[in-house]
């Protein structure tokens, strides 16, 4: 596996580097913006690892710059902009996780290997728990070969819960992903849509596959 790393701190930037060759992956480090997007373009990377403040070109520039060209690599912002409207905005322009700093190595080691595992099922556009499919190409969802028809938004959280299948995901995680807002606690929105969403997808049929763990979110995964 070949990961990109595009960062201008110097110690942070060597730190990741030097970290993720002892985990056995091939990478290469730009310092500034400009020299991430090149690499980007031209070299064949499974993952990115992308600042948003860089000399040059900003993260986001350099992502836009990837995505425009048809670049499907993985992309893991790493920022200590913790504004919520800026994960938002590097998810909206086509990230796939979104990490702030400071960080402990060891879970932006553990969410490079989750996001690469992620990446071979993206590919093929497809993405599938028990007899639920979703073809995220097509805008299909089946389950046990049966067609169930979703508004935009279940689909967008479906989706969100396949590509994160095993992982809990909390109300304003949900919120800020799909709605693209701040999670109100006096609101019921994400309640009400996990509702409508298991009604198509899990009421019809006996194995049921969206869990809620109380007091911390929402899980899609096939149990025992």
């Amino acid at each position: 596996m070949k990961i990109l790393i595009v960062e201008d701190e110097l110690k942070t930037g060597d730190y990741i580097r030097q970290g993720l060759m002892e985990a056995g992956f091939i990478v290469d480090l730009a310092r500034d913006g400009s020299d991430g997007l090149h690499l980007g373009l031209t070299g064949d990377y499974d993952l990115a690892i992308l600042d948003v403040m860089l000399p040059k070109l900003d993260g986001w520039q350099v992502l836009q710059g990837w995505r425009g060209a048809g670049k499907e690599m993985t992309v893991l912002f790493l920022s200590a902009r913790d504004q919520v409207e800026d994960r938002v905005k590097g998810l909206e322009l086509g990230a796939d996780d979104y990490l702030l700093k400071p960080f402990a190595f060891a879970e932006l080691l553990a969410r490079v290997r989750t996001l690469l595992r992620r990446g071979k099922t993206r590919e093929s556009g497809i993405l599938c728990v028990a007899d639920l499919e979703l073809d995220a190409l097509r805008r299909r969802v089946t389950r046990g070969g049966q067609r169930i028809d979703l508004t935009a938004k279940e689909f967008a959280l479906l989706e969100l819960l396949l590509r994160r299948k095993g992982e809990v995901l909390t109300r304003s995680l949900i919120a800020s992903q799909v709605w693209d807002m701040n999670f109100d606690s006096d609101t019921n929105v994400i309640d009400v849509a996990i509702r409508r969403l298991r009604a198509k997808v899990d009421d019809p049929f006996e194995r049921k596959l969206i869990h809620t763990l109380r007091g911390m979110g929402y899980v899609l995964e096939e149990q025992a």
